[in-house]
């Protein structure tokens, strides 16, 4: 009986994991989450763990007050299709709030949001 309770045991770990490594999560990105970066970056770059389908992954940078302020030409990388970026304007010294939603390549959405400081 113990060894059919490690199996099962193994069967749910290994669909567990497998299911959770399906959807496209953030893995890093540039301004890195949560950081405080002297001077304007001309890009916000977000790296994903899987290829997102670019007509329906999306990113904002709001200011402050919500206002969008980014270029509003996000691209998914054709080099690298697990890549999203977006151009960023001179960006005034202040947070910044930036909000995503992947959908990967397989039809797994993932949506999230973080913060980055311009410093002066």
């Amino acid at each position: 009986m113990t060894s059919v309770l490690r199996v099962l045991a193994l069967l749910l770990l290994t669909v567990t994991t497998w299911h959770v490594a399906a959807h496209a999560m953030l893995d890093h990105a540039a301004p890195a989450v949560g950081s405080a970066i002297h001077g304007s970056p001309a890009q916000l770059r977000l790296w994903f763990t899987q290829e997102l389908e670019p007509a329906f992954s999306t990113v904002r940078v709001l200011d402050r007050d919500g206002k969008q302020v980014d270029k509003q030409d996000k691209q998914v990388d054709l080099a690298n299709p697990a890549l999203l970026q977006v151009s960023l304007p001179q960006l005034a010294p202040g947070r910044y709030r930036v909000v995503w939603r992947a959908l990967s390549v397989d039809t797994h959405v993932t949506e999230g949001d973080f913060i980055f400081d311009v410093l002066p």
